[in-house]
């Protein structure tokens, strides 16, 4: 066969890296169709040095993306596609995770804390009482963020307070301070050779650093963390050439396209207009609806953020989101921690056989809960336990706490904007559980609206990098976006005994509350011990 003389000639490629919590993905696009033609993924593996502490090595997350990019052209000549074809790239990262390395070195100072980690609570709560009125919102009308330790502020507060090496390369001005997208940008354009250190609006708007008003670094709020503003990257939009491939098989091909993971599916599920919302189930769970060109303040608990800036001279867009850590990872709990499944996948099984918790709820708040209660101190706890509860009871609870998070989430972003939703677009790994899919909707009573290609995060990050200007190739006018084909979950159980299941879990949820202070504990009688 002399295939490989006839190469497969198709309209322009667009490639995403999605570099998530749990894996790095590169995926191949067709800037036309919006199909995947080819695509690879690497594990990351997390460390936990203590208890709460959540790190991964940024030269892992650099290599898989190396692997995963050079796998896939490789897959691609198998088939007979030619990489020239492939005119940008875009980049969709896990939010909030903090990196710090030296500039003349290229090297990494210390682990990249993970966005979950909890380290800082012990930080987060002596600003709270220092704030006025120990408000954890004082900072909300800046930057759209309660003070938590899911923000990159606090993490970098840390690294500088607790790291000699990365206090001394601040001191001495080698360090460089990025969330995952600066530190790939950086890296992919040259590093130390010229690499470009930069970040998007979306991601910049999670660290508590940033006027989400003035889309810029704020002097206030970094005086406020004591952050020297020189480490930090230049804030762009989300769709522009960034700087180009300096090596591997696509070098010089632009990197033109850059948003936080959540943004990025928020994009791919073309929820463009004001209302439209979209919940990604990964690591973690993330509902987000587009508030159009106002940042909307919740008074429910949720978090503004920017959703995305098309472009340098393009307005931004905001959203609000609801954000709940523990999602796929109490899947990798029962698997890693417990040993009651031996892949994530059996989850559905285990449920399925059961068909109901037979009243026991899981609480996985591992660490602590976001949305709405951004209460760091919550811890985990499964309740409503007989003798009759098995593993495949805990495996359905765990499956539904999933699902009672968003209705709780979904809940506050219907007091807030008013006008509740109608239908729930998801996306994520998790949404290949069929199962889960269904209890979403009984649980939510409104159907769930599954896309039949799951890789939205990835394709909006393509979608941003292929309509960048100077790049041009894919165009995201109305008419001419490709039209997704979905599968509709309906409701299945009745009103009465959904709201009762919530009662339950809201009840639940107060036990979870308030375990892990550095409060006095008093017993029975109110003395302290």
């Amino acid at each position: 066969m002399a295939a490989s003389a006839h190469r497969i000639t198709m309209g322009p490629l667009v490639a995403a890296i999605d570099q998530g919590t749990s894996s790095t993905r590169f995926l191949v696009f067709n800037a036309k169709t919006a199909e995947v033609l080819s695509q690879h993924q690497v594990e990351i593996n997390q460390s936990f040095p203590k208890e709460g502490w959540v790190e991964e090595d940024p030269k892992e997350i650099l290599q898989s993306v190396y692997e995963c990019m050079e796998r896939t052209c490789e897959k691609m000549a198998e088939l007979n596609i030619d990489i020239s074809n492939i005119k940008a790239i875009g980049i969709a990262n896990q939010r909030e995770t903090t990196l710090v390395w030296d500039k003349d070195t290229g090297e990494p100072l210390y682990n990249a804390i993970a966005w979950l980690d909890l380290r800082t609570q012990s930080t987060v709560e002596s600003l709270i009482k220092k704030a006025p009125k120990k408000d954890k919102n004082h900072l909300k009308p800046k930057t759209g963020l309660p003070i938590s330790t899911y923000f990159s502020a606090v993490k970098l507060r840390w690294l500088m307070d607790n790291v000699t090496e990365v206090h001394d390369a601040v001191l001495s001005q080698r360090a460089m301070f990025g969330t995952v997208d600066s530190w790939l940008i950086w890296c992919l354009t040259g590093g130390r050779s010229g690499g470009v250190h930069c970040t998007d609006v979306s991601n910049a708007s999670r660290t508590m650093l940033f006027n989400i008003h003035t889309l810029d670094w704020d002097p206030e709020l970094c005086a406020y963390f004591d952050i020297p503003m020189d480490i930090l990257p230049k804030v762009r939009s989300s769709s522009e050439i960034y700087g180009l491939m300096k090596s591997g098989s696509l070098t010089g091909v632009p990197i033109s396209g850059c948003l936080g993971d959540q943004s990025a599916a928020l994009f791919g599920q073309m929820c463009f207009q004001n209302g439209q919302a979209k919940n990604t189930y990964g690591t973690g769970c993330f509902l987000l609806r587009n508030t159009g060109s106002k940042a909307v303040m919740s008074d429910h608990g949720l978090i503004t953020t920017v959703a995305y800036k098309m472009g340098r001279d393009q307005p931004a867009c905001y959203a609000l989101e609801g954000s709940v850590a523990i999602a796929g990872a109490v899947v990798r709990w029962l698997k890693d921690n417990l040993g009651i499944i031996q892949s994530t996948s059996e989850i559905e099984k285990l449920a399925a056989a059961a068909g109901t918790s037979y009243g026991c709820y899981f609480v996985p708040a591992f660490s602590g809960l976001y949305a709405p209660y951004w209460e760091p101190s919550a811890r985990g706890i499964i309740c409503g336990l007989t003798q009759f509860t098995n593993r495949n009871h805990l495996a359905f609870a765990a499956l539904e706490a999933v699902c009672f998070q968003t209705r709780e989430i979904l809940d506050a972003m219907n007091q807030d904007s008013g006008i509740p939703l109608t239908q729930l677009q998801v996306d994520g790994g998790m949404t290949s559980n069929a199962l889960l899919m269904q209890l979403q909707a009984d649980i939510l009573s409104i159907p769930v609206v599954r896309p039949t290609m799951p890789e939205t995060t990835a394709l909006g990050a393509a979608m941003a990098a292929g309509a960048a200007e100077g790049v041009s190739v894919w165009n995201l006018d109305p008419a001419s976006l490709p039209t997704v084909s979905v599968e509709t979950f309906e409701p299945q159980i009745n009103h009465r005994e959904s709201e009762m299941r919530y009662a339950r879990w809201k009840k639940a949820v107060q036990r979870a509350m308030n375990w892990e202070t550095t409060e006095p504990i008093s017993n029975v009688n109110g003395h302290h011990n």
